[in-house]
């Protein structure tokens, strides 16, 4: 047997071309945290970038497009570094508005695309136009004005008090003097009238006394010492809340430990601050469900995947699967019968159909590259994926099951978003029958397309 037909120098071949295709990957790496597509850079000033985390999410319409990477000091001014994804429809009239993530004082970057017609931002470009909304000197000036506007009102009062009749206050209060005039020209005519209606009101007067004054259990006196004992009951209340509130203020009582000793505080605070961070975290993390099928031209059969991939950062994630291969796997036993003229060795093949396997994968990214390792087909193999011309192509090759050595190349073409084609060969460096080239499609959907499928259903 050739040595360079032996499992372990294909296997030790495969180990050094993943091995150079790491090394080369990495020297086209930068430093900075780039998405896992091509990207670019960009930059802007502020007066005050408080309330901004370097590494943090840079957001489009709310959707995630790049990190802050770097902020730092550029005359006087705050120069903060954005990566964004090479795909981010920004032009050079693009601008950048900082909005507030909640009342904790923490900020994040909103990029606004700009007209479209506008040529495109090149990367290293500035974004020239900002707007800090979360600012609190923004908020002051507001202020500012609406105290500028209480200003000019007290002056127009001023002005009306003192006789001016050239604004419409004084015009006003000009008016309510004629009509007071008025009123006591009409008194002076009508004096008989008048008089009527005091009496009358005489009478309303003499009527509500003797009402406050009957002394029945139904009259007014009894309802007011009703009223005046539930008075009684509430300054009691009262008391009794005050004395509680010392209690609190003294540090006594699980509540008053709670408010009054800083250690607790601390305890509390730090307790929230980790539940922020696993929200965070859970906000970030990013999973994607993947079906396809592929009709294998040897078998003539189809095999079908189901994996579900969990990426908790930019630079790796997690996938798990299951296969349902209908070929199932062939062993190969051999039988040694003896008969009167010698031995005869007969090689029997076992055959299990719908051999269900699984998948169990860490991937590491690098730029456009994926290198990944664990179980693929419920045997131990490794395997990496390259996208290339606007991650719409991926090129892939595994290889599992090194006892008797297995590889699969694959291209796969992304047709619109979360739907693609697939084709490719299987096993192809076996020499008997199982090689075997496929074709097949699948479908790919992101978190986010659910969210947005499971809006669109109707309730």
């Amino acid at each position: 047997m050739s040595v360079f037909s032996t499992p372990e120098f294909k296997v030790g071949a495969l180990v050094l071309i993943v091995t150079g295709l790491i090394a080369t990957m990495s020297l086209k790496v930068s430093e900075n945290p780039s998405y896992l597509g091509a990207s670019k850079g960009t930059w802007f000033l502020l007066d005050d970038a408080s309330g901004l985390i370097k590494k943090s999410n840079v957001k489009m319409a709310g959707i995630n497009v790049g990190v802050i990477e770097d902020i730092t000091l550029q005359n006087g001014e705050a120069r903060v570094d954005v990566v964004l994804k090479a795909d981010v429809p920004v032009t050079r009239s693009a601008r950048v508005e900082i909005r507030p993530n909640g009342i904790l004082g923490d900020k994040h970057v909103e990029i606004i695309a700009g007209d479209p017609r506008d040529p495109p931002l090149r990367s290293g470009e500035q974004i020239l136009v900002v707007d800090d909304r979360a600012s609190v000197d923004r908020l002051i000036g507001e202020v500012s004005k609406i105290t500028k506007s209480l200003s000019t009102v007290a002056e127009n009062v001023k002005s009306a008090t003192e006789g001016d009749a050239d604004k419409p206050l004084g015009r006003i209060i000009s008016n309510i003097e004629e009509m007071t005039g008025d009123l006591a020209e009409l008194t002076r005519e009508r004096k008989g009238q008048v008089g009527d209606i005091i009496q009358s009101l005489n009478n309303i007067t003499r009527t509500v006394d003797d009402l406050v004054n009957d002394p029945g259990r139904d009259g007014f006196k009894a309802a007011w010492k009703d009223a005046l004992h539930s008075l009684r009951r509430i300054e009691t209340s009262l008391k009794n809340v005050e004395e509680i509130t010392d209690k609190v203020n003294r540090g006594e009582g699980t509540i008053g430990k709670l408010i009054n000793d800083e250690t607790t505080v601390e305890e509390l605070n730090s307790a929230i601050q980790n539940v922020n961070n696993l929200l965070d975290m859970a906000g970030k993390m990013q999973t994607s469900f993947d079906f396809h099928s592929d009709y294998m031209t040897n078998t003539s059969v189809t095999k079908s995947t189901l994996a579900i991939a969990i990426q908790p950062g930019l630079d790796r994630y997690y996938e798990i699967g299951i296969v349902d291969d209908p070929s199932g796997v062939v062993e190969s036993t051999q039988v040694t019968t003896t008969t009167a003229g010698g031995q005869t060795e007969i090689t029997e093949d076992k055959r299990f159909k719908n051999k269900v396997k699984f998948n169990a994968l860490f991937a590491k990214n690098f730029y456009n590259f994926s290198l990944k390792g664990g179980v693929i087909e419920s045997s131990g193999g490794v395997g990496f994926d390259y996208y290339f011309l606007k991650r719409r192509f991926r090129a892939s090759l595994e290889a599992f099951d090194f006892s008797d050595l297995h590889m699969r190349a694959t291209l796969r073409y992304s047709v619109f978003r979360g739907v693609y084609l697939s084709v490719g060969a299987d096993d192809f460096t076996a020499k008997d029958r199982s090689s075997s080239a496929f074709v097949g499609g699948g479908i790919f959907l992101t978190n986010d397309d659910l969210r947005l499928l499971l809006t669109r259903m109707p309730l």
